[in-house]
């Protein structure tokens, strides 16, 4: 992308936002690279790199983050591991883009795979995304 752009990306492998794009969006894909200025969360499920000219405002999640020096982001990043991770309600909701309510009452009727820490519910990485993958098939 290097104009401009207002919505939702949700992307299979590679994105590049250009130094002159200026985007406000919710952005979901494999490998990111960011050069403009972005305003959204973003979800890379593979690695983001950040460069120089980059001025992102929102939260990113994902287990490979590269960062230039002179890059600016205003938001809170977490580090995933893309095998073994466990999520907790807000991380799920978050990552599926559902109200934490939803993903509560999935996992007390047992539509989504989960299990209990403690008195929290907790979803792995790998048969959440079995589970997506599953759903899709049934639309």
């Amino acid at each position: 992308i290097n104009g401009s752009f207002d919505g939702k990306l949700d992307t299979k492998g590679s994105l590049e936002i250009g130094e002159n794009a200026s985007v406000r969006a919710e952005i979901r894909g494999d490998e990111i690279v960011v050069g403009g200025k972005l305003t959204g969360n973003i979800t890379a499920s593979n690695s983001l790199k950040v460069l120089s000219t980059a001025h992102i405002v929102g939260d990113i999640i994902t287990p490979s983050l590269s960062v230039d020096k002179g890059a600016v982001i205003h938001g809170k990043c977490q580090m995933l591991t893309v095998k073994g991770h466990v999520f907790n309600i807000e991380e799920l909701a978050r990552y599926l883009e559902v109200e934490a309510s939803n993903i509560l009452d999935w996992a007390n009727s047992g539509k989504i795979p989960a299990f209990k820490e403690g008195n929290d519910w907790k979803f792995e990485r790998p048969k959440i995304e079995e589970w997506i993958a599953k759903e899709k098939t049934k639309q």
